[in-house]
């Protein structure tokens, strides 16, 4: 069944994406007794990542750090290829991003997760499994509790904020190394301020991660020890390849070489990654240390990359990109397993793929009335704000100049609902303005926009996506999670793509 044939999602119906929910979510029932009240607008947990800025500003030290660490995995033994192996030719896995804020929209995804994942061999976790700074104390109660009843290993790359301790929180939890990889001193007449400002990681407490593993994950078909922050997991029909893209993006030469390597030969493979190649509209190829990217690795016909998965940005986008050579490869972006919502209404008409081949969720409709409530509520002015499905639906028909996916029988947008759609970020027709010019929504970083994208109420607009893969064929489909007790058991199929294999 293909996801424009389910009777409920958000391309069909209102209800289909949430706004109604005929019953309350039983993810209520998994909640621990105290919540943890985690906000992105509190000062603390921006300090607590300045890593980011640091990183940014003076230089990003994860190449190093990781170099050390790889270094250490190595000397305990871990196989240089880094590589976990299969003998099933025909295996099934889940995949999410962006996941570890141990709140109430964290815990919504996981009912829906463990019935669509249900008989999957593995789960992977594509970026961020621990916000806002990875600490290793923060595992018990945003990684290992709220997946106690995923009966498979599950296996991770690190994200931006993992790497804000150090990544010493994420080598402990999946691969077994309790090693401080500190990166070295900085140099230059400046350095005393990255030296000054840098967070180190916390202490960690290997028995107390021991036993919330035993407690949560102690099955044995549960365990598993990952060969480190990238690997690879190969199989008779495809090989899975996760890379660690640090804070900033750019992978290490080591890493590069490694990537190279398991890249060759004709076996199709799928590209995990912290950071997206496209998103948003944009090419992100990723650099390697040394030159060359990423995507000049996906793209390499000799390679035979047939997907590349991408965390980072909080929603599910796909761009079926023409290769030149006769493959389609299918970038996606899978960042919806937990945390705040990203906009997709500040996306153009796509210029990367023609517009009718790209897909997103939530709908960009939906993703502008969701905005508008809060907005509206934050500005405590909900009569100007506010716009309902219907109404933002217009607004982005009538900016962009498409035809929306659900479509409505309505008339052209007010002058209110112009107004609110241009000053929330839609552009206008397929044109990328200079970010001077942008929409204060779109213009603010990310971290300052999330302040106001997160809610504790359906439709949360999350995602995650099961991938079948066969002798012949990669079906990957996009789930919704929206928070509603009715779409829990059978979660909405938001989009679908299979992709053969020979």
């Amino acid at each position: 069944m293909s996801a424009e044939e389910y009777p409920d999602n958000s391309r069909t119906s209102e209800a289909g994406a949430g706004w109604v929910c005929r019953k309350p979510g039983t993810f209520h029932d998994l909640l621990p007794e105290r919540v943890p009240d985690f906000s992105w607008r509190r000062p603390r947990v921006l300090w607590r990542s300045r890593n980011d800025v640091v990183a940014h500003l003076f230089g990003d030290p994860s190449n190093a750090i990781r170099r050390r660490c790889v270094a250490a995995l190595r000397e305990r033994g871990t196989p240089a290829a880094f590589t976990v192996h299969r003998s099933e030719p025909e295996f099934s896995f889940a995949l999410l991003g962006d996941t570890g804020e141990g709140d109430r929209s964290q815990y919504a995804v996981v009912p829906p997760l463990l019935n669509a994942a249900a008989g999957t061999d593995f789960m992977i976790i594509a970026s961020d499994v621990i916000y806002p700074a990875g600490d290793a104390d923060q595992y018990p109660g945003k990684f290992f509790r709220p997946y106690k009843d995923y009966p498979a290993p599950i296996y991770a790359i690190p994200g931006n904020h993992d790497w804000y301790d150090g990544l010493r929180g994420f080598l402990n939890v999946f691969c077994e190394l309790d090693t401080d990889c500190s990166p070295p001193p900085w140099r230059g007449p400046l350095s005393f301020v990255p030296r000054l400002l840098w967070r180190s990681p916390g202490e960690l407490d290997a028995r107390a991660l021991e036993e919330a593993r035993r407690r949560y994950r102690g099955a044995p078909g549960q365990r598993s020890v990952q060969p480190g922050p990238y690997w690879a997991i190969d199989t008779p029909s495809l090989r899975v390849i996760g890379i660690d893209t640090g804070i900033t993006g750019t992978i290490d030469r080591g890493q590069g070489r490694w990537l190279r390597e398991v890249s060759a030969g004709p076996k199709p493979k799928l590209l995990v990654t912290g950071k997206p190649l496209y998103v948003d509209d944009e090419h992100r190829p990723g650099k390697i240390e040394g030159g060359g990217t990423v995507d000049e690795i996906v793209r390499d016909p000799a390679h035979n990359y047939v997907a590349a998965i991408g965390g980072d940005i909080h929603n599910y986008q796909r761009y079926p990109v023409p290769a030149g050579d006769g493959r389609t490869i299918q970038y996606i972006v899978s960042g919806g397993g937990g945390a705040f919502m990203h906009a997709t209404h500040t996306i153009p008409r796509t210029r990367v793929v023609e517009e009718d081949r790209f897909r997103c969720y939530p709908l960009r409709g939906d993703s502008l009335s969701r905005y508008s409530k809060l907005y509206g509520r934050w500005l405590r002015l909900p009569k100007l704000f506010e716009l309902t499905p219907e109404e933002a639906t217009a607004a982005v028909r009538r900016r962009l100049g498409i035809t929306p996916a659900r479509g409505y029988q309505s008339p052209d947008p007010s002058f209110r609902a112009r107004f609110v759609a241009a000053l929330l970020g839609v552009p206008r027709g397929g044109r990328h303005r200079p970010r001077f010019l942008r929409a204060p929504v779109h213009k603010l970083p990310q971290r300052f926009r999330s302040e106001l994208a997160d809610w504790d109420d359906p439709p949360f607009f999350k995602s995650f996506l099961r991938v079948d893969v066969t002798e012949s064929q990669l079906r990957i489909r996009c789930h919704a999670a929206t928070g509603c007790g009715d779409q829990e058991t059978n979660p909405p199929c938001e989009d679908e793509v299979a992709i053969p294999l020979r």
